[in-house]
């Protein structure tokens, strides 16, 4: 069992940055592909950004060039750096482990979400 704890949300202005945080309890973190998922009203959850066991990359075309994954796994935490943000980015932001070996898989564990708003 993994439990997530995301933090790091906030209203920021157009152009601005944020750093989003994930900590994950238990002992087998740096075995699991670490995600970011995002939902804004009224429409479904798309994925964000992963990260590979490995340190492999993988972002949605919407936000390459703009944010970053990285993780700690000293620190059981990964993380998602968010610059140029844009009105559009507004959401709330998940975090989530896949344990099959695939960014494209089927995740595990969720946390409870964190608000990002971005105002213009």
């Amino acid at each position: 069992q993994v439990q997530l704890v995301e933090s790091g949300g906030g209203l920021v202005q157009a152009g601005g940055s944020l750093i989003l945080s994930c900590a994950a309890s238990g002992r087998t973190f740096s075995r699991y592909i670490m995600g970011w998922f995002r939902q804004a009203p009224g429409k479904e959850r798309e994925f964000v950004a992963a990260i590979s066991r490995s340190g492999g990359l993988y972002y949605a075309d919407s936000v390459k060039g703009r944010f970053t994954i990285s993780r700690d796994n000293a620190k059981n935490t990964v993380y998602l750096q968010m610059n140029s943000l844009k009105p559009e980015d507004t959401a709330v932001y998940y975090c989530a482990a896949e344990s099959g070996g695939s960014w494209m898989g089927s995740y595990d564990y969720w946390g409870r979400g964190t608000q990002v708003t971005v105002s213009p």
